[in-house]
């Protein structure tokens, strides 16, 4: 039974493709982003246009997938979808 609920609280690791497939998922499904302009260097403000009520939609729907809330200074500093992506893969 111990080891049941070690599994259960055990958080998924993911790989980076995962994550950029995440992202761009909730990108084109909650934001209606164009897939094809969704690259890893792609600026989320500039390039995408999101603004800061966006970006914090985002950070709530990415905690969704990670179980783990993403610090606001960690998400001020995000730019890029890379950096999304990096700073997802550090919280896991």
């Amino acid at each position: 039974m111990f080891e049941a609920a070690i599994r259960i609280n055990a958080v998924k690791k993911y790989t980076r493709d995962e994550i950029f497939d995440k992202l761009k998922s909730i990108l084109v499904e909650d934001f209606e982003i164009e897939e094809e302009k969704i690259q890893a260097e792609t600026n989320l403000f500039e390039d995408l246009e999101l603004d800061s009520i966006d970006a914090v939609d985002l950070a709530v729907k990415l905690q969704g997938f990670t179980q783990k809330k993403i610090p606001p200074e960690n998400f001020k500093q995000i730019r890029t979808i890379n950096d999304v992506v990096l700073a997802v893969e550090e919280l896991l």
